[in-house]
């Protein structure tokens, strides 16, 4: 086994994928990629319609948040995936870049190449755009984004049309200039299939390069430093411990892995790792800080009056982004999204009705102003990580999702709805107070699986990393994943996560590597 290389990437996702992959182009580069997981070996992960089922099986880290006041004191469970590819095995397939407007405090806080205008490149390097309706998009890219035409469930055209009556702009998709308004899903699927970030990435060619070095299994225990300069890791696998060295070591572990693995290291706020029992090396109070995440209600449930047909994408079709205040607003960043689900989605607190007898529309908030914290509970890797969201901890936060709920339940009892609803099952026709709408919310409130945040860019003293995502105070050391983003963009960030990805290797390929 390899024990040296010039770039060692900790974690095969979504960001460590693209990284493994741009960087051994280089046939000069040699890359090590470590992932704690092996390779997808579960035909369902393939399958569109299988993702609501692959929670909690081996492959996911079923993390567990600690009780939410907010949310009548639930604990929330965080599916990541622990495979190559990440929790792009795991999650929904929707691809959304986001709203321009979205990466303005990424451009303050790191320069005009984290703006939307810098990242671009970034996007259109990652994207192969097909289906009806992407005339002009982007092409060439590895991995699919696709929007689908003639398979959109007739429940879901019913909706759009809903909204469209309503005055909501119809976008040909989520992905242009301006985000508010009503399209299909983007979705990374190909020929019927779910394309993870690995797939595309790390085909059998690229895994095939001499100078890529797969190490599946592996488990980070700490970061090696001489003095403050990072020079390797040291790794479990099957109970043994490897020391493996590079002249770069790039964190890409994620919102919840990254900063763990530094606190681990010793770097992170003084007071957090001293109550942990982990000397502190480095102290960055921002570590672990910043924690967000975006939530979806449980939802907005209607009885059909006729069956409803399954889902021939991937069941959550069309997701419409609005500004609460007035629906009909085309431009800026929207503040409320919905989600056409065709069929009963509701958390454990309720009693779903039978699949193909109702839909559901979910709601939220897109850009969330509540901030939580992640936190190590020991100094190993297997003491439990403590993340707490602080779910709906702003008033701002609750009462925005209240207005989400009122604008689903507007868009539901549209006459364009009248062929498929029957009656409002949740939260019920009696649900109209503000009072009884919070009450809903904690009940029906889950996660929409985008944590982000926990080491963001920035030059102030809380921030983890600057402008090159290099950690603050050490050398050789970088972070690129979820963890950087100092806000959260309006959708799904996995697009985001490619963009940063893509960007960062551009940028590093024209860096000479730390002596």
């Amino acid at each position: 086994m390899k024990t040296r290389f010039d770039v060692l990437v900790i974690g095969g996702g979504s960001a460590g994928s693209v990284i493994a992959s741009r960087l051994s182009e280089d046939k000069a580069c040699e890359v090590g990629l470590i992932e704690a997981g092996q390779l997808p070996a579960d035909p369902d992960i393939a399958d569109p319609l299988k993702w609501p089922a692959l929670q909690g099986r081996s492959y996911d880290w079923d993390y567990k948040t600690v009780p939410q006041p907010f949310t009548a004191n639930r604990i929330h469970d965080w599916a990541r995936g622990r495979l190559l590819g990440g929790s792009s095995c795991l999650n929904a397939m929707a691809h959304v870049r986001g709203h321009p407007e979205d990466f303005k405090a990424w451009g303050e806080a790191g320069g005009a190449r984290w703006s939307h205008d810098g990242l671009l490149d970034g996007f259109n390097r990652a994207e192969d755009c097909s289906g009806p309706g992407t005339a002009g998009n982007v092409r060439g890219g590895p991995f699919p984004v696709y929007l689908p035409g003639g398979e959109v469930s007739p429940v879901v055209r019913a909706y759009m049309e809903s909204g469209a009556r309503l005055g909501v702009p119809r976008l040909g998709n989520h992905n242009g200039s301006e985000l508010a308004g009503i399209a299909p899903n983007s979705l990374n699927i190909r020929n019927g299939r779910r394309v993870t970030v690995a797939d595309a990435y790390l085909p059998p060619a690229v895994m095939a390069r001499p100078n890529l070095t797969l190490l599946l299994g592996h488990e980070v225990e700490q970061i090696i430093f001489d003095g403050r300069h990072a020079v390797g890791v040291n790794s479990v696998a099957g109970g043994q411990v490897s020391a493996l060295y590079a002249s770069r070591i790039v964190l890409c572990a994620g919102a919840i892995g990254t900063p763990l693995l530094l606190m681990r290291s010793g770097i992170g706020p003084r007071e957090t790792l001293t109550a942990a029992g982990i000397h502190c090396r480095h102290s960055l109070p921002g570590v672990g800080e910043n924690l967000q995440d975006h939530m979806l209600a449980l939802g907005n449930v209607y009885a059909a009056k006729q069956p409803v047909p399954p889902s021939r994408l991937q069941h959550s079709e069309s997701l419409m982004y609005l500004h609460s205040h007035d629906i009909t607003q085309a431009k800026g960043a929207p503040d409320i999204v919905l989600a056409c689900v065709v069929a009963p989605s509701v958390t454990r607190e309720f009693t779903a009705p039978p699949y193909g007898s109702a839909y559901t529309f979910l709601c939220g908030v897109t850009h969330p102003t509540s901030r939580g914290t992640i936190r190590p509970s020991g100094p190993g890797r297997a003491d439990h990580p403590v993340i707490d969201p602080r779910y709906l901890s702003t008033e701002y936060d609750r009462s925005t999702f209240r207005a989400a709920i009122r604008t689903a339940r507007l868009v539901g009892r549209q006459a364009a709805l009248d062929e498929w609803r029957s009656h409002e099952v949740l939260p019920g026709e009696a649900v109209t107070t503000d009072a009884g709408l919070d009450l809903f919310i904690s009940l029906a409130a889950s996660t929409h699986h985008h944590p982000a945040g926990t080491c963001r860019m920035g030059g102030d003293d809380e921030s983890v990393v600057d402008a090159d995502l290099a950690v603050h105070g050490l050398t050789g050391l970088n972070v690129v994943d979820a963890s950087v983003f100092p806000t959260l963009p309006s959708g799904p960030i996995q697009a985001a996560v490619l963009a940063v990805a893509e960007t960062w290797t551009q940028l590093v390929r024209k860096t000479p590597l730390p002596a």
